[in-house]
């Protein structure tokens, strides 16, 4: 056991030097976990997902707090500090796998929070993921770079906005967003960083093949932001499409998005970055129903 001494003093002793290539600040200060504790609001029936332990500091806090906690980790050799660091803990679940080839559905028991210190490098795509594959997570309390922390909740018409706004909006509410300094972190990243907690309010029209069809129909829109949402739509590839889009040529393809803007109160000339997620959820529900 090696908690008694400094994080830093530890990295030192291990011989582990941070992988650029995976993203790597390793969390320093303990001081920033009385924080992360309160957002996340830990407790004793908790089941928590972490992802990039790292060298264990807030894994620390977690298995002291909650009933288990999964850690997915990519790096075998910290993989191996974390196994000896830990090894009297029977509420640790060790995955050596890539958080983003991992089958997060598979997870058992399923975890009901997501609580990390996210690699930068996978953060957004992550948590898209974690909205559809892990159902049973309601809370998440994540360290992210914050240019990615002010995009997820971006607001309708802002410079930021865009798909992933629209379906965070959608799907969660944004409780808490605050600044965290680069002096938590080894090594001090060159971007600044934000701690953000969220939870999810998901509505029923989104469980399931809803939540793919409306991310389709955002992500399509998307796709060429420059571009009226007519005109995004009519040029994507259809795998960028909602179901009701694929496979028809060009001109019925924007024939059917007119009629569906028209039938939701819309203007034809509307550009993607200024319908409100509701309105997306809306001109979804059209399409559906045209089709």
């Amino acid at each position: 056991m090696t908690r008694d001494i400094s994080p830093l003093e530890r990295l030192r002793r291990s011989g582990i030097s941070p992988e650029k290539s995976l993203g790597q600040n390793f969390l320093i200060d303990p001081n920033i976990l009385g924080v992360i504790e309160r957002l996340a609001s830990l407790g004793p029936d908790d089941l928590v997902l972490e992802v990039g332990p790292g060298l264990g500091v807030l894994t620390a806090r977690l298995l002291e707090r909650c009933r288990l906690v999964h850690c997915v980790e990519v790096d075998e050799r910290l993989a191996r500090h974390l196994e000896e660091e830990f090894a009297a803990s029977d509420n640790l679940r060790l995955h050596l796998v890539d958080a983003m080839k991992a089958d997060l559905a598979a997870l058992q028991p399923p975890p009901d929070k997501f609580v990390s210190n996210l690699p930068y490098n996978i953060a957004a795509p992550l948590v898209m993921r974690s909205l559809t594959e892990l159902p049973t997570v309601g809370f998440w309390c994540l360290m992210l770079q914050k240019e990615v922390a002010d995009r997820l909740f971006a607001v309708t018409g802002a410079a930021n906005y865009g798909g992933i706004s629209v379906m965070m909006r959608l799907a969660c509410e944004k409780l808490s967003s605050r600044p965290v300094s680069g002096n938590v972190f080894y090594p001090r990243p060159r971007v600044k960083s934000s701690l953000l907690a969220f939870r999810r309010i998901e509505p029923a029209v989104l469980s399931g093949d809803g939540f793919t069809a409306v991310k389709a129909l955002v992500y399509g829109s998307f796709s060429h932001r420059r571009k009226t949402l007519v005109n995004s739509l009519s040029e994507a590839e259809d795998h960028h499409l909602p179901a009701p889009l694929v496979q028809l040529a060009q001109a019925a393809r924007k024939q059917l998005i007119e009629e569906a803007l028209a039938s939701a109160g819309l203007p034809v000339n509307v550009r993607p970055q200024d319908l409100t997620p509701e309105q997306y959820l809306q001109l979804s529900a059209r399409l559906e129903a045209a089709a």
